[in-house]
């Protein structure tokens, strides 16, 4: 039976198992920041604790979930891909990208995906299993060791790679705990995003649990049929009721919304469909991400051309909707989420 990382151990669940070997209270403390601050990969590297404790540990538990698999970086050296293989040998991605003033990770949340997006590499796959708390927060423990060793630090996290977060919603949650708790990684809720294609009854809950994380929505699309054949959860949460319910976390949270358009040559990117989103947007504390899509081998339908991004672009700020669009990174490295596990699965 492989053994629980100990990244799925909130504060609580720590102190409770060190209880149980007969540790005092401080022990958790000195565990925790060897984890989160020191980053510490083996039990052996924690000098402060009894080598009697160690070896307990150790026996119980794994530090990394994740062994890294492989990993592409681009020719500009700003985006780096890395596929990771769990424990069970299954594999998920995350992707780093820097910036000038920052540096995000895009983290799964899933292996595959059960959403079916007909343009998503992940949702080719098709679904697996969810993600432990444990192994989601492992991403970015990877990512923060790889950039302390460049002399840097992440300020970014989002919740946009493989999987659906709020269908792992404990899992997802558990995870933001953990990086946000100030004895964990201590970081900053507003710089999360979790990005869902739209499952209604979770975006309530999540306002409620966490109201100053940042949430994004997968549209796509203004029309019904449309994102119904580009996204089949629109299926079952149609976007009068998707809207009501961004709208309601607006005036819950206080918090402005986004919405992620990947914009495709031809099928969701005219001036018509830009009106329409913005007619559909207008009033809300809102902002519209654009970008070109990435293609992917079973969706091979290019992203817009540059000219339709900026003329859809134009039509939604003529309307009053603030937009952006967004920087494409690492196409060369097919850095859009689960292209480079779909391309390791047997054909």
């Amino acid at each position: 039976m492989a053994k629980q990382t100990v990244y799925d151990l909130n504060k609580d669940a720590l102190n409770d198992t060190l209880k149980s070997l007969g540790q005092p209270a401080f022990r958790t403390t000195q565990i925790l920041d060897g984890l989160y601050s020191k980053l510490y990969q083996d039990f052996n590297h924690f000098a402060n604790i009894p080598s009697s404790l160690r070896a307990s540990l150790a026996e119980m538990f794994v530090i990394d979930p994740l062994h890294v698999e492989d990993t592409i970086v681009s020719k500009d050296r700003l985006t780096e891909k890395v596929l990771f293989t769990l424990g069970d040998g299954l594999q998920v991605e995350s992707v780093l990208m820097r910036y000038s003033e920052r540096n995000s990770l895009c983290i799964s949340t899933q292996v595959g995906c059960p959403m079916g997006c007909v343009f998503c590499a992940t949702g080719q796959m098709g679904y697996m299993r969810n993600l432990s708390p444990g192994e989601i927060v492992g991403q970015v423990i990877w990512a923060m060791r790889k950039l302390r060793a460049e002399d840097s630090t992440l300020t970014n996290v989002v919740y946009m790679g493989m999987g659906e977060p709020f269908l792992n919603f404990e899992g997802t949650l558990a995870s933001i705990a953990n990086l946000t708790n100030p004895d964990m990684l201590n970081f900053g809720s507003r710089r999360i995003t979790v990005s869902t294609v739209g499952i209604i009854p979770k975006i309530a809950m999540f306002a409620r649990e966490h109201p100053q994380v940042n949430l994004a929505i997968s549209l796509h699309s203004p029309e019904d049929l449309l994102r119904s054949e580009l996204v089949p959860a629109n299926r079952i949460y149609p976007l009068k009721s998707l809207i009501q319910a961004s709208r309601d976390y607006v005036e819950r949270t206080h918090r402005r919304i986004t919405f992620e358009y990947a914009l495709i040559q031809d099928v969701n990117d005219s001036p018509e469909l830009a009106l329409k989103l913005a007619g559909l947007l207008t009033g809300m504390l809102c902002h519209v991400n654009l970008i070109a899509l990435n293609p992917s081998k079973e969706y091979a339908v290019q992203g817009s051309s540059k000219d339709r991004v900026l003329t859809f672009q134009s039509v939604l700020e003529e309307h009053g909707i603030p937009v952006t669009v967004r920087l494409r990174r690492g196409i060369e490295i097919h850095a859009g989420c689960g292209q480079l596990a779909r391309s390791r699965q047997p054909e």
